[in-house]
């Protein structure tokens, strides 16, 4: 049974784009056409060499201009830092974007990079969509879809759990961990900005349900380290240190969206630093657990799979990987213009099913 291909640049070649990376060259409904990477070490390596796979045919690159002049249906953008401009330079040469790094979902506060990118696809006659596992999938397209069970929802609670010893990432440095409580406190490290990445999606959820969300309150409360404790940044990432005794070793962020006056919607991130902090918070296992409170009461837990020590990874990156990846042949197939969860609808994504 033939099925139409797709052709998909890779743009980053991180934690995130490696694993899209490979769903592209393993998915038969997906041809890979470029890959973008900024280490000099990884130009002209083919792009199955930076996996480990046999190779493809396909150089990575650091020339903008080449991947721009490609004939490809999708660029996939997993650099950790958006570019609104670049989104728009690649949606006018006649490629769509799906990107990791957003924006996401059309807000208010975002008018003037979303009006950028619409007017880009228009003359493209392309596509732009943003989505991530959070921002995105536990936080917008599952609780929605949780409604569905429910006769009356009070209020919804998403809370991210990531055990950040145990799943080292870059974001460890970047969020302040080994920083005095009281200074963090006073001045944190994650940037005032970053709730407003998320209220596409509340609004999403909020919107779906004939409401309107008036205002978006935030808390950081902060866990201290009770001994040393040594840190690597991940597989191949230099740096690392040591997280000091009394120093931030977990901190929990909370985003609440309210609606009619009153809380509705609340984002809760416990991130901590392995089991020797105080306090504990009880968050258990990494995972991204769904609350519906109302009648009848739910809950839902998104975690990896069990592995040899008994113990859940937390697989929040390689599923904000697949959440863009497997859009993309809804993405191609869709109108021109911003798309978002709601526009492209149930996805049902192509090539999963190999022998």
């Amino acid at each position: 049974m033939s099925q139409k291909k797709y052709r998909v640049i890779q743009w980053a070649t991180g934690t995130v784009g490696k694993v899209a990376l490979k769903h592209f060259i393993e998915n038969p409904v997906i041809e890979l056409a470029g890959v973008y990477v900024t280490k000099p070490e990884k130009i002209n390596k083919d792009a199955g060499e930076l996996l480990g796979l046999p190779p493809t045919g396909v150089l990575a690159t650091n020339d903008i201009e080449e991947l721009i002049k490609l004939d490809a249906d999708c660029v996939f953008f997993a650099a950790l830092i958006q570019d609104v401009d670049l989104y728009c330079r690649l949606l006018r040469s006649g490629k769509n974007v799906v990107t990791a790094a957003g924006p996401f979902n059309p807000t208010e506060r975002y008018r003037d990079q979303f009006d950028k990118i619409e007017a880009a696809c228009r003359d493209g006659n392309t596509s732009y969509h943003g989505c991530g596992v959070h921002p995105g999938f536990s936080g917008d397209i599952l609780p929605l879809t949780l409604t569905r069970l429910m006769d009356r929802v009070d209020c919804i609670e998403v809370t991210e759990i990531i055990d950040k010893l145990r799943n080292p990432m870059i974001y460890t440095e970047v969020m302040g961990f080994g920083r005095d409580p009281d200074e963090l406190l006073a001045n944190p490290s994650r940037s005032p900005e970053a709730p407003f990445a998320f209220e596409g999606s509340m609004a999403m959820v909020i919107e779906g349900l004939g409401k309107k969300l008036e205002k978006i309150t935030t808390k950081l409360e902060v866990a201290k380290a009770t001994k040393d404790i040594p840190y690597t940044l991940g597989e191949g990432i230099p740096g690392g240190g040591i997280i000091r005794t009394g120093t931030v070793a977990g901190q929990h962020f909370e985003w609440t969206a309210w609606v009619d006056g009153a809380p509705f919607m609340i984002y809760h991130f416990y991130w901590v630093m392995g089991e020797d902090v105080e306090p504990k918070w009880n968050s258990g296992d990494s995972c991204y657990l769904v609350q519906m409170h109302g009648n009848p009461p739910l809950e839902v837990r998104v975690m990896g799979g069990t592995e040899a020590d008994g113990r859940r990874p937390f697989n929040g990156l390689p599923w904000t990987a697949l959440m863009g990846a497997t859009a993309i042949p809804a993405v191609c197939d869709a109108r021109s213009g911003v798309v978002t969860h709601i526009d492209l609808g149930v996805i049902q994504p192509r090539g999963l099913v190999r022998a």
